[in-house]
C-alpha cells in the first residue's frame, strides 16, 4: 500500500517497440510496462505499479506514450526522468517527469490519443526507414482517394469491423476527431486522432486503406465495411513496425509542448530516379 504522504508522478515515455511484446505486462515476456516498473523498482525501493495512457501492440512504437505512477519516496518529481533513464535499456527513454494531483491519471484523464502510421513507397529497400516503416512498393497509392476514404470517419462510429477478438472492451463506438493522409515521396503518413482506439484497430483500418489507395476497392466499398460492420471482410492487419503512438492530450498537462507534441521525427530520404 503507498503511503498517504506519497506523490502521482507523470511520465513522457518512448520506445521503439521493435523488440517489446507491447505496453502491457505479460509473464515471461519482453514489455514496456515491466522494464518500467523494474527500474522504478530499483530506484524507489518499493514496488511500484505503472498506468499508461494505452496499451501498444508488440512492434508498435510509441514518440510520447504517458504514463504515471506513486511513491512515497523524496525524490523531486522533476527528477525521475533523469534517474529512469539511468536504469532503462537504450530503446525505451523518459522524456520528461512531473507531478501531478492525486486524481489525475494517465488513461482516463486523456481527451485523445494520435496515432502515425508511416508508408515507405520506393522499390529499392531503406535500411534505415525499415525499423518505423511499411515498406509498400507493390503498386502506386492514390493518397486522394485514401484521403476521401477516411474523411467520412470523422465524428461519433460504431467501428467493429476495425476490431480484433480478445478485447475486454464492451463496445466499439470511437469517435474519431482528425484524419490526414500526406505523401512526402517516398513516404505516406496516416494520422487519426480520437478520443480512443480499439484494438488493432489502426492496423486493419490501414489493411483496408491500401486497398483503396491501390485500386482494388472503391471509396463505397469500404464505407460500407464499417457502416455494416463487416469485420469479415477485412482480411489484412498493415505491420506493427509502421505504427508510432504520436502524442496523448489533457485537459491539463504539466509539461511544456517540445516534450511531446510531435516528437517522432518526419523521415526524409531522396526517392531512388
Amino acid at each position: 500500500m503507498v503511503a498517504l504522504n506519497s506523490q502521482r508522478i507523470a511520465l513522457i515515455v518512448q520506445y521503439q517497440g521493435t523488440h517489446f511484446h507491447g505496453w502491457q505486462y505479460q509473464p515471461g515476456q519482453r514489455t514496456v510496462q515491466s522494464e518500467l516498473e523494474t527500474a522504478l523498482g530499483a530506484v524507489a525501493g518499493h514496488p511500484v505499479r505503472v498506468h499508461g495512457a494505452g496499451r501498444t501492440d508488440a512492434g508498435v512504437h510509441a514518440a510520447a506514450q504517458v504514463a504515471h505512477f506513486e511513491t512515497p519516496s523524496p525524490i523531486p518529481a522533476t527528477k525521475w526522468a533523469r534517474i529512469l533513464n539511468q536504469h532503462l535499456p537504450p530503446d525505451l527513454n523518459i522524456r520528461g517527469s512531473a507531478a501531478v494531483p492525486p486524481r489525475w491519471h494517465a488513461q482516463f484523464s486523456a481527451l485523445w490519443r494520435r496515432y502515425r502510421y508511416t508508408l515507405y513507397t520506393d522499390a529499392i529497400p531503406n535500411l534505415f526507414a525499415q525499423p518505423f516503416c511499411w515498406h509498400y512498393y507493390h503498386a502506386p497509392l492514390d493518397t486522394e482517394q485514401m484521403q476521401a476514404a477516411l474523411t467520412p470517419l470523422l465524428g461519433r462510429h460504431h467501428l467493429a469491423a476495425f476490431r480484433r477478438a480478445g478485447s475486454p472492451r464492451k463496445d466499439s463506438w470511437v469517435t474519431i476527431q482528425d484524419v490526414h493522409c500526406t505523401r512526402r515521396p517516398p513516404f505516406i503518413e496516416v494520422e487519426i486522432q480520437a478520443d480512443g482506439f480499439l484494438y488493432g484497430m489502426v492496423r486493419l483500418l490501414i489493411g483496408v486503406l491500401i486497398e483503396v489507395g491501390n485500386g482494388v476497392r472503391s471509396l463505397e466499398s469500404f464505407q460500407k465495411i464499417w457502416v455494416n460492420q463487416r469485420r469479415d471482410l477485412v482480411k489484412y492487419s498493415a505491420p506493427a513496425k509502421g505504427l508510432c503512438l504520436l502524442r496523448v492530450g489533457y485537459p491539463d498537462f504539466p509539461f511544456p509542448k517540445p516534450l511531446w507534441f510531435d516528437t517522432q521525427p518526419l523521415l526524409m530520404f531522396n526517392p531512388v530516379t
